[in-house]
């Protein structure tokens, strides 16, 4: 198998390979960055399976390749025994790619999208936004990104999402200073959002429903009842207290987090005006 190449409406490019598929936009030179981002994707696959079983085990030796080092330094603040730098993974490969296409050429704006993790660069007067809408598409707003803030990563994480989840968040969607950085903090405050005694929530170890995870026997969510208004406000302050957290130790610059038709939002200048219904976090011009 090789990594696949296909151009999109729009003026932007698919990139395929295995399990990794992103959508890259950019505003410059833009087929001097695409080439860029091909030729860097080709080895993005091998890298990461060189060191896969590192990458695999609680964080701690510090790994080799530039991909896994994107991993281990976003994954650090977070070591815990049982977290890995497979933590950020889709992240840390958003922001390899990128750095790809802006070393080959000179670029206003770029993104590069894994699957809702998302890397960005700004310059110049250069803006993004981002529309912030709960999984059942109510919209909370759009927040327009500059090049003068520091934000550069966007991820999502929880139930709605490819992976499996220690917590019962639907989703919670974070700013930070990288795409890694924001994919593991994403993780966590997910994992956060929780109700670790109630008798409406069923769990099963990790291993038991995936063979390739690295949770190992980690007990992962697999059913959520509908829950109380009072839970839900309760689950969500779970999520909040370690989001503010992060926040103050200035891991994130803030988070949007739903959970069975409510939120809570911090730190993310929301505009509410001229909103549309979009999937969440949708990216738009």
């Amino acid at each position: 198998m090789i990594a696949q190449a296909a151009l999109l409406p729009g003026d932007r490019l698919h990139l395929s390979h295995g399990p990794i598929d992103l959508i890259i936009g950019a505003d410059g030179a833009r087929d001097v960055a695409f080439r860029a981002a091909y030729q860097r994707f080709e080895t993005v696959l091998a890298e990461l399976m060189a060191e896969l079983p590192l990458l695999r085990q609680p964080v701690g030796a510090k790994p080799n390749g530039k991909i896994a080092c994107r991993m281990y330094r976003a994954s650090l603040p977070h070591a815990d025994g049982l977290t890995t730098p497979m933590i950020c993974v889709a992240g840390a490969v958003a922001e390899e790619v990128l750095a790809a296409m802006v070393a080959a050429t000179d670029l206003t704006r770029a993104y590069v999208n894994n699957g809702g993790d998302i890397a960005l660069h700004l310059t110049d007067e250069a803006t993004f936004k981002i529309a912030i809408a709960a999984p059942n598409g109510h919209n909370l707003g759009t927040v327009e990104i500059n090049s003068s803030e520091p934000i550069r990563g966007i991820a999502t994480s929880g139930q709605r999402g490819r992976s499996l989840s220690l917590g019962i968040a639907d989703a919670v969607t974070v700013l930070a200073r990288s795409a890694s950085m924001a994919d593991a903090a994403a993780t966590k405050i997910a994992n956060a959002v929780d109700l670790p005694d109630h008798s409406g929530i069923k769990r099963a170890p990790a291993n038991s429903l995936r063979d390739d995870t690295d949770l190992g026997a980690t007990p992962v969510v697999t059913y959520i009842e509908t829950l109380s208004q009072t839970d839900v406000a309760h689950a969500l302050q779970r999520g909040e207290t370690a989001a503010n957290t992060m926040r103050d130790a200035q891991l994130i610059d803030g988070a949007a987090l739903f959970l069975q038709g409510q939120s809570q939002t911090l730190g993310l200048p929301v505009q509410t005006k001229t909103l549309k219904k979009e999937p969440h976090p949708c990216l738009t011009s």
